[in-house]
Parts: structure tokens; sequence; C-alpha cells
């Protein structure tokens, strides 16, 4: 067989592969369960189900319109946790999962469109409970991803997540280390982590 038809071969089976993982994450659902379902809940705040991970629903509004975002997409869930939990509003309620981390920011320095703190993986601070994730964009969606942090252990977290796909868990475990002075969440999609502005950080947002 010549290099040319194996290398034909190849790219077939990669672009395969790829287009097979592509449709059953957007398109195949679990018969187990349908979209709207109480799946799994953080402090109160529920996890529903969204079938393929391009599901789109109506838009989330609270009682005066404010944007919680479309149901249930990853984003509806961390910006309707952050509401209930502490009554966080974002300026701007706007923008896809990627679009909520600032790459111009230094780490520690508060992003303004999304009135939190925003911290670099890996940071000089570690990531906390209640901290809201944010990861890059793949191949296979375009928008990125985010998440927020359900628990913190010695030497890892664990996050809890809206719309990972049709039969994807809503928690995932990470592994969390410190190295030369820094902490890292061992995922390299993770651009970093968005905190709650509160009395035990304010020096941060002065300096």
């Amino acid at each position: 067989m010549s290099l040319k038809k194996i290398v034909v071969i190849f790219v077939l089976v990669g672009a395969l592969i790829v287009f097979g993982v592509q449709i059953r994450k957007t398109y195949f659902y679990n018969p187990d369960k349908v979209i709207g379902q109480a799946i799994d809940s953080l402090k109160g705040v529920r996890v529903y189900y969204n079938g393929g991970v391009n599901h789109v629903g109506k838009r989330n509004l609270t009682v005066d319109n404010y944007n919680l975002g479309l149901e249930y997409q990853c984003v509806e869930f961390v910006k309707r946790y952050y509401f209930e939990r502490f009554q966080h509003r974002m300026p701007d309620s706007y923008g896809n999962a990627k679009d909520f981390f600032d790459q111009q920011l230094a780490d520690g320095e508060v992003n303004k469109k999304r009135a939190l703190l925003q911290f670099k993986n890996p940071s000089v601070l570690p990531p906390e409970t209640d901290d809201l994730l944010v990861y890059s964009p793949t191949i296979w969606n375009r928008f990125g991803h985010v998440a927020i942090v359900a628990a913190v252990y010695t030497d890892s977290i664990e996050i809890i997540q809206q719309n990972p796909g049709p039969n994807a868990a809503t928690r995932e475990r990470y592994a969390l280390r410190k190295f030369e002075g820094k902490w890292q969440i061992d995922n390299s999609r993770i651009y970093g982590w968005l905190r709650v502005i509160d009395e035990n950080n304010t020096e941060m947002v002065t300096q």
C-alpha cells in the first residue's frame, strides 16, 4: 500500500472518530432522563438535565428581567447558582462560557464585566468552594464551558456542572497541586476561576 493511501486512510479514520464523538455528545439522549429533570444540586441550587450539549431552551430571566442564560446550558447553572446563593448580578449578563474569563487581566484582578475576582490557572491563591471555573473551547465545543467548585480537598477539587453531555456525570474531580508557589488544577482546559468579592477579599480589590 502506498504512503498516500495510508495517509488518506488515517485522515478518514480520524475524521470518523471526531464526527462520532460530536454526534454522541450532541444528539444521543439518555432514555432514563428527560430534559429539565433535576439530576443534582449544590447548596439547594439544582442542576437540570439538558440532553445533547447543543440543545437550547427558553431564556431564564429573574422577575426583574436579569438574564440568567438559556435553559439548560452550563452558563445558566453557574449564573443561577451565583444569583441564588449570593444575589450576584453580572454587569455583562451575556456571552458564551469562554467569555467569562478576561485573558488581559493579571492574576487576582477584578473582572469588571462579571463583577468577580479573577484568578489564573495556576494562581498564587488556591481555588475555593463556590468559585466559578472557566474552560477553554474544544474542536467540538467552540463556546467553552463553566462549572462550580463543589468541594476542595488537600490534593484535589470536585466540580459540579450542567450540560456536560447526555451521558456524562454532573461531577468530576481534578488533581490540585502547588508548584513553585502557585496552585494549579490539573486540567489544561481550565483558564482559571472567578470568585465573589466580599469582606474577606476586598483588600485585593483596592491593591
